[in-house]
């Protein structure tokens, strides 16, 4: 693993961006059993938002294989998305990219990273405990209105939803 690859994101990785996530929500909505599943986020739009978006490199053919978007939002860090592909799954990418979404957000000063997940699910939130995240209270405006809008999709009828932050 120490030859892979993580590096910002650029316009070339826009459809990959969309397939990973795509590949990656698959998993989830079978796991949930969630037919009615937002579909996956445009990948120029991510690449487009204020905050980054690192790749991961699959060190065989470099072509990405997961990604972790993290968005400037209220002045905060928040990890907005983190996909890797199922068949790259497994292997410690996803733990990889946080540790840089981490690394990155101090970098530009964050002093926290916040996010939302599915507690229950155990590559959402008891994943992201083991990397740092605990249990936390929406605060700003943004968070507020990710509930809302998780609300607005009812995201919950497929298990509870929380909001985590880890301390920068």
């Amino acid at each position: 693993m120490s030859d892979v690859v993580i590096r910002p994101a650029v316009s070339e990785d826009a459809e990959a961006l969309h397939a990973i996530e795509t590949h990656a929500d698959a998993l989830l909505i079978e796991s949930l059993g969630a037919p009615e599943w937002p579909p996956a986020g445009d990948g120029a739009g991510r690449l487009s938002a204020p905050g980054f978006v690192f790749v991961l490199e699959d060190p065989s053919d470099t072509s990405p294989v997961g990604f972790v978007h993290v968005l400037d939002a209220d002045g905060h860090a928040h990890l907005e998305q983190l996909s890797v592909l199922p068949a790259s799954g497994r292997q410690g990418y996803g733990r990889r990219l946080v540790s840089a979404a981490l690394d990155e957000a101090r970098e530009r000063g964050y002093t926290r990273m916040t996010l939302r997940t599915y507690a229950e699910i155990p590559w959402n939130a008891p994943f992201y405990s083991s990397c740092g995240f605990l249990e936390s209270i929406p605060e700003t405006p943004f968070q507020r209105g990710l509930v809302d809008t998780e609300a607005s999709l009812s995201l919950d009828r497929y298990g509870r939803r929380v909001q985590m932050t880890v301390e920068l």
